[in-house]
């Protein structure tokens, strides 16, 4: 069994969860919750069960709102090269979201995103020079607008930034992948267009263990 433990702290607020997933022969039982499962006493509010069959299927339940997510992947070879494809369906708000991810070489790779019935698609490509530092531009169709993202890996620490020209949101972030000390990440996000220009800190922590 391995259990996986979240924090996420912000200006405002602080949430933690938590998750448990069990090998069941070639399929993963997984079960998260959240602090709202067990805060003012124990309640379905954020939990969450899910079976997982690696690379193929995942199928989640939300409990408390009765609602199923489905989610299926493929791949297939196109000009000798991998196409990764994703299918997610979500029954309550009938929504169905295709992503495709081209991958070229190692360090180059295109993808897309989107949403049927709607304007919702985005192209994006990835380029990873020397191995450590990725440009990712990508193009909003339904908003007919640029994002760009820069980040450096350095050891275990990557930085990262991203601008959204439409939103004029600019974003930086640090983070850390240890086997001994966990995962966190700390982010600081602040829309240029406000007079204010305050920034907005986020800080998660992850620790996984093998129970």
């Amino acid at each position: 069994m391995k259990a996986s433990l979240k924090g996420r702290y912000t200006d405002d607020k602080s949430t933690a969860a938590v998750t448990l997933a069990v090998n069941a022969g070639n399929v993963k039982l997984r079960a998260s919750m959240t602090d709202a499962t067990v805060v003012n006493g124990p309640s379905l509010n954020g939990l969450t069960l899910a079976v997982e069959k690696p690379g193929f299927l995942i199928i989640d339940y939300d409990v408390p709102k009765k609602d199923f997510r489905f989610q299926f992947m493929n791949s297939v070879r196109v000009a000798e090269k991998p196409l990764k494809l994703t299918y997610i369906h979500g029954r309550g708000d009938n929504r169905t979201v295709v992503d495709g991810a081209l991958v070229f070489d190692s360090a180059n790779k295109v993808s897309a995103n989107y949403m049927l019935g709607t304007r919702n698609c985005k192209l994006k490509y990835s380029y990873v020079h020397g191995g450590v530092t990725t440009f990712e531009p990508c193009y909003d169709l339904g908003k007919n607008a640029w994002d760009f993202a820069i980040s450096r890996r350095i050891y275990d620490d990557v930085f990262k930034a991203t601008y959204q020209i439409w939103s004029k949101d600019l974003a930086l972030e640090w983070s850390r992948n240890s086997k001994f000390n966990g995962t966190f990440k700390i982010s600081a996000s602040v829309n240029l267009a406000e007079e204010s220009k305050i920034p907005k800190i986020i800080a998660e922590s992850t620790w996984d263990l093998e129970m």
